[in-house]
């Protein structure tokens, strides 16, 4: 038990470290001294490190920093919910719904997400709304139909049959855009953390926040639910209220990740596990905390990784994030019969 607790202040230690990292390390090379001066206020001797460090890497860290913990916990809010360790944030169609409201900006009155063009609210808000209203719209669906089909298993089918719907409504956009349309929805596809201005950080960071503590929150009925539906009924949790709540906090997560940093794939689907094999317990009163610091780390990671070594070239978010998500789903795919998730 106590290794179990160690590990906790342990991915503390590797998240502030990524997040110094990150800090220093990119495609500009900048100093280290020159980067705390810079965070102390003391200035720069060059203007474009200063806005380097406060307009573009400090965002771009946080971001990924409350990306990775949201996308993280609904991964396994879901794999808890559904007790099927191959659950992930996309697979209730949230994510896809948020797609598909880009798409709509993107494809039919965009040409770029910069610039929106036909639409009453021009530029990149345009996009965050757009996303937001698609991804909450299919939650609203879910909710509903969660009201009405006690089954969990028939619920994550019907999630995964609004998912395709979605898509294919995305399909016959993308068939009669515009090329330069296109492009753009594609590029928004690939993910980014550097989306996020300095302006706009303090909205996604508290509705982060937000999230994640509702998920702190909902420890106990996660335990309870462990067990089975009827043990935790007996146990007096509200089963259908408990998983209303806990998708409304995955909904809620998935959204304002997928509308300002594009759908992220494997995040919320491996990190549950990695968090699980490190601390070799279901229990959610550790397992909680310890998925939120891991999906931060995770997502560091792979904010470092996407810089080429040697070079100014960036690469995708979406490249970089099953190079560490998918060794992690094989393994527990082989290992699965002796691997205890559901204890």
């Amino acid at each position: 038990m106590k290794n179990r607790i160690a590990l906790l202040p342990l991915l503390s230690v590797c998240l502030v470290l990524l997040f110094g990292l990150s800090l220093v390390y990119g495609a500009v090379s900048i100093p280290l001294r020159e980067v705390i001066d810079i965070l102390c206020g003391k200035g720069s001797s060059s203007p474009a490190w200063e806005y380097i460090v406060w307009q573009a890497r400090l965002p771009q860290v946080v971001t990924a920093l409350f990306a990775g913990a949201s996308l993280a916990v609904s991964g396994l809010l879901l794999q808890t919910l559904f007790r099927n360790p191959l659950a992930g944030p996309s697979i209730l169609g949230i994510s896809d719904g948020a797609n598909l409201g880009v798409a709509a900006v993107l494809l039919y009155w965009g040409g770029s997400i910069s610039q929106v063009s036909d639409f009453p609210i021009t530029g990149y808000v345009a996009v965050i709304l757009a996303a937001l209203l698609g991804a909450f719209a299919i939650l609203g669906i879910i909710i509903y139909f969660s009201s009405k089909v006690k089954n969990n298993v028939m619920l994550l089918i019907i999630g995964i049959m609004i998912g395709y719907m979605a898509s294919s409504l995305i399909s016959i956009l993308n068939y009669y855009a515009a090329a330069d349309r296109v492009h753009a929805f594609v590029m928004w596809g690939l993910g980014n953390f550097s989306a996020v201005s300095m302006e706009q950080l303090p909205f996604f960071s508290i509705v982060s926040v937000t999230g994640l503590l509702l998920s702190v929150l909902l420890i106990k009925p996660l335990n309870a639910l462990l067990l089975g539906e009827m043990y935790a009924a007996n146990l007096g949790v509200k089963v259908k209220q408990a998983r209303m709540q806990i998708l409304f906090c995955t909904g809620l997560l998935t959204a304002i990740v997928t509308a300002f940093c594009g759908p992220i794939s494997f995040i919320g689907l491996a990190v549950p596990h990695i968090a699980r094999l490190l601390l070799g317990t279901s229990n959610h009163k550790l397992l909680v905390p310890a998925t939120i610091l891991a999906g931060s780390c995770v997502a560091l990671l792979c904010n470092l990784l996407m810089v080429v070594p040697g070079s100014n070239t960036i690469l995708p978010l979406n490249a970089v994030t099953p190079m560490l998500g998918a060794p992690v789903i094989i393994y527990v795919i082989i290992n699965r019969k002796n691997i205890q998730y559901f204890n």
